[in-house]
């Protein structure tokens, strides 16, 4: 068997016009030599000749010849390795052949075949066994000249187009390949021929005669071939086909943009068209998003698939097409969509799971039901060829589908475009139903600010007002500052700004206790100290209930503070308090800052000294601004108070046209964009009511004077053109005076205050509340305040340092019969 293989081997190792010849007789001794073999082994023929071939070679391959000259004879040839003596002493490796051959007498001899190893081990390799090599190798082999044309391919090089190795020869590339981009790959050919440097890796993308539907991608290397005296003969390069890597890659591409691009934001719509974006046109080259109508509101949804096949309302959440002509009719975003029962996007709605198809019926209709009397469009008016519908679902929900459609009949979808479809629209659907609870969420806090924070500031006659207000929290727009504006008894009005420790939620809702309090102290017509005492110990007897230290929990309104301001605009006379907050802020008539000199009480529920109160008279045209300290904290916040409120001041005296636009600008001028701390300023400009307005008469305390009050408050209210008022003011102005002269002591005071309602005010020395009644029919008396509350709008008492004023008010737009 060893034999044989040797035979083989020498039948394939050598390349008779590479090898150096010699003839040898039957014994061994050479009796034929030629130039090539004095230029091997450097003997001259004279020296050679006779000479045994044993004693050409090294000494263990000399002992092997006699035993190798026996089996040519039987086995027609031997072939190996062998190590030869130069004439210099140098040893060679030569790949040897020995067969049996006939000498010019027709006696026997032998032939030797020697072929230099050029010191590299292993066998020497002839053209025919590299033929055989690259033959059978699966990546595409090619020679070409210097004029770019195929000298020599492999059968390979076949799979890639451009037809057999035959065909080949002397075409270029351009010739073989008329679909590909040949120019930038004959440049690189160049570049190696000139430069000699070899190409590696040279990746080139395209479509080829063999896959014409199909982008392909193929990996080029490039080596430039020389002759014996080095010049440039040609170009040998190989090609592999690297298709599915490159896809493999760009899927990966696609779905790692897919994560830096969708989701950037928390908006529903934003986020459907961020999906569209990232589809086209590196998946398909027309996407429509649709989602239920009930994601884009933020309402939770039932698990699973949608249940039924019936028309389910969608709306077109984005859309995205490569060609502005692609499709012909397109529903816009935020527009309703309505499928047809038995589509296929609604088989995907009720099944949960994905649909393509390859190749769409040109003649067949839309899916959409278009308007009223229009005909349904077909696929090939609309300009869709192939399509894959994906529904979205996320944690179990189904949210919506998408869409993805080509018009290209040579590139339709396929399988692993489906798979990566639905790898694209998962992730879609994660970011998509994040911004559905975040607007879930969101809408739930903005209820909640609705009725916490007034949405319009009351109207009244007193001042000019505007608030601005930036919350910490930028996601949910909720805060613990807040302010407001409550309408107090003759025509005064208190303005408030507090805050409550925290951001979000938790300190919303302590905001929203607090504000409930105050407008129900503020009802009882208390001065701002008590209003505050009130409030503090509403706090603390709140913590106490819950357990709360005055440190408290998270958005506890233990430490809150409060400022409150009484503003009078008969006689410009302003009451404010503090309760742990800034002082207000006044700008006069002429634009100067100056900042109340306010004890800042203790905050509120920690326990402190009593609140201290301050008034003072307000020129008309002065601006209050009450502001939370977190206007007050610079960039750095690390900033002095002083330092702080010269800022304020900046900011305050430059005024823009508008109590509203000045109210804006001192927020943007002080406040980031983020702010580090919840912001709410209210500016109040105040107003004088008209000395014509208000009418007031002092009353001696004698049961006659009743009927005089009488004729004095009709007379005035003819004056002012009320007369169909005079009726009831004469009854409410009897009661009220006669109460007062009956149970108070000392003098008695009537106003009429002519505002947005009439105003009916009785002062006297008395310290105690009247009480409203409910007699009996059998009763002389206790009717007088029940008849005032049935015919004033509203009516209560207040305290004042001389005693107590009863008041009612008249509306003037719908007065009682």
């Amino acid at each position: 068997m060893g034999g044989h293989k040797e035979q083989d081997v020498a039948r394939q190792g050598f390349d008779a016009a590479d090898a150096v010849p010699l003839l040898l007789d039957p014994r061994g001794a050479v009796t034929g030599w030629t130039g090539q073999a004095e230029r091997l082994l450097g003997y001259p023929p004279s020296e050679a000749v006779g000479k045994d071939f044993a004693g050409l070679l090294a000494a263990g391959d000399a002992e092997r010849v006699p035993g190798l000259i026996g089996r040519c004879g039987a086995d027609g040839g031997w072939a190996g390795l062998m190590t030869a003596r130069h004439r210099d002493g140098r040893t060679l490796r030569v790949m040897t052949r020995i067969t049996a051959a006939t000498g010019q007498g027709g006696e026997g001899a032998l032939l030797v075949l020697l072929s230099e190893m050029n010191g590299a081990p292993g066998w020497d390799m002839s053209r025919a066994v590299l033929e055989q090599m690259v033959t059978g190798a699966s990546i595409g082999i090619a020679i070409v000249d210097t004029d770019l044309r195929f000298v020599w391919s492999n059968a390979a090089l076949e799979q890639f187009g451009g037809g057999p190795p035959a065909q080949r020869l002397g075409l270029r590339l351009s010739d073989v390949q008329p679909g590909m981009d040949f120019e930038s790959v004959e440049a690189r050919m160049r570049q190696v021929l000139e430069s000699g440097e070899r190409v590696v890796g040279y990746e080139h993308v395209g479509r080829v005669r063999s896959a014409p539907l199909r982008e392909s991608a193929h990996m080029l290397s490039f080596t430039r071939l020389d002759d014996e005296e080095g010049r440039p003969i040609g170009v040998y390069y190989t090609v592999v086909d690297v298709t599915d890597r490159h896809r493999a890659r760009q899927r990966l591409a696609l779905l790692d943009l897919a994560g830096k691009r969708i989701g950037r934001t928390l908006d529903i719509m934003s986020t459907a068209q961020e999906l569209a974006d990232v589809a086209v046109p590196g998946l398909a080259e027309f996407v429509v998003v649709d989602l239920l109508e009930t994601v884009l509101r933020g309402a939770e949804l039932p698990p699973g698939p949608i249940a039924g096949t019936g028309r389910v309302p969608l709306r077109r959440a984005g859309h995205r097409s490569l060609y502005k002509d692609l499709p012909r009719t397109v529903v816009r975003a935020g527009e309703a969509v309505a499928y047809l029962a038995d589509s296929p996007p609604i088989r995907c709605l009720s099944t949960g799971r994905s649909w393509h198809q390859e190749q769409l019926d040109p003649l067949a209709t839309g899916w959409v039901v278009g308007p009223p009397g229009e005909p349904e469009p077909t696929f090939l008016e609309l300009g869709l060829r192939s399509v894959m519908i994906v529904p979205i679902r996320a944690r179990g929900v189904t949210l919506g589908l998408t869409g993805f459609f080509r018009r290209r009949l040579d590139e339709p979808f396929n399988a692993d475009d489906l798979h990566l479809a639905e790898d694209l629209v998962s992730r879609a659907a994660v970011c998509l139903d994040n911004a559905r609870r975040y607007a879930r969420e969101r809408n739930a806090a903005l209820v909640l600010q609705s009725s916490l924070l007034p949405l319009h500031l009351p109207e009244q006659d007193a001042v000019e007002v505007s608030a601005c207000y930036r919350p910490a929290d930028e996601l949910t727009g909720l805060g613990g500052d807040w302010y407001d504006l409550i309408p107090l008894s003759g025509a005064r009005v208190a303005l408030i700004v507090g805050e409550a420790h925290g951001h979000g939620i938790d300190a919303a809702a302590a905001m929203g206790g607090l504000r409930t309090a105050v407008r129900t102290l503020a009802a009882l017509d208390l001065p701002p100290e008590e209003v505050l005492a009130h409030l503090d110990d509403l706090v603390d007897r709140s913590a106490g209930d819950e357990g709360a230290g005055p440190e408290g929990t998270y958005g506890h309104p233990v430490g809150s503070g409060c400022v409150y301001v009484v503003y009078d605009p008969v006689d410009g006379q302003c009451t404010m308090a503090a309760a742990g907050h800034p002082s207000p802020a006044v700008i006069a008539p002429d634009g100067s800052v100056t900042f109340v000199d306010l004890p800042e009480g203790p905050a509120l529920g920690v326990g402190g000294p009593p609140f201290e109160s301050v008034e003072l008279t307000l020129p008309e045209g002065s601006t209050l601004a009450l502001h939370t300290d977190g206007l007050l904290l610079p960039s750095d916040r690390n900033g002095a108070v002083d330092t702080d409120r010269i800022r304020l001041r900046q900011a305050l005296e430059t005024s823009g046209p508008t109590l509203e636009l000045s109210c804006r600008a001192v927020v943007d001028a002080l406040v980031p964009t983020r702010p580090y701390d919840d912001v709410a300023l209210l500016m109040a400009r105040t107003k004088r009511l008209d000395r014509g307005h208000v009418a007031a008469w002092d009353l001696p305390a004698d049961p006659a004077v009743v009927a005089e009050a009488r004729r004095t408050a009709t007379g005035q209210l003819s004056r002012w053109g009320l007369d169909e008022l005079a009726f009831t003011t004469e009854l409410v102005v009897s009661e009220l005076v006669t109460n007062a002269i009956r149970y108070a002591s000392g003098p008695v005071r009537l106003r009429l205050i002519h505002e947005r309602t009439l105003v009916c005010e009785v002062l006297d020395g008395g310290a105690t509340a009247p009480h409203l009644r409910h007699p009996r029919a059998t009763d002389e008396g206790g009717r007088g305040l029940l008849l005032v509350s049935q015919l004033a709008q509203r009516w209560g008492t207040r305290f004042v340092p001389d005693g107590k004023i009863i008041w009612a008010e008249q509306s003037l737009t719908a007065p009682l019969e």
